[in-house]
């Protein structure tokens, strides 16, 4: 079971501030979590969630060690746990974030986006 890279892209945002997008792209039953990365600076943040999830529960995890994770809220305070595609603003800054999907069967293949904006 390997750790699925994400690629980012860097854009400028509105008033020139730097703008990130990170893809993690098929996330499997055999490949279940997305490679950590650190944004440093990055206040607002959002995640879309999309693909085939037969059963599969997506989380999105932070951490400020890489080693010890808890699962993100939103901004009504709910645990960012998803069935089905869904798109989510992320209330913590964490030094590091990935997501990660348990229960899912043979078909899942599900693709995670992650758009932030440097402060």
């Amino acid at each position: 079971m390997a750790d699925i890279a994400p690629t980012i892209s860097q854009m400028q945002g509105h008033n020139e501030r730097r703008c990130h997008m990170v893809l993690w792209e098929t996330l499997t039953s055999a490949n279940a979590a997305g490679t950590a990365v650190q944004m440093g600076g990055s206040t607002d943040r959002t995640v879309q969630i999309i693909g085939t999830f037969d059963s599969a529960t997506v989380v999105m995890q932070g951490s400020m060690d890489g080693t010890t994770w808890f699962t993100l809220t939103d901004p009504q305070g709910n645990a960012i746990s998803k069935t089905a595609a869904a798109g989510e603003a992320i209330t913590e800054i964490t030094r590091y974030i990935r997501p990660s999907t348990s229960g899912g069967g043979a078909s899942q293949d599900i693709d995670v986006y992650l758009f932030m904006v440097k402060s």
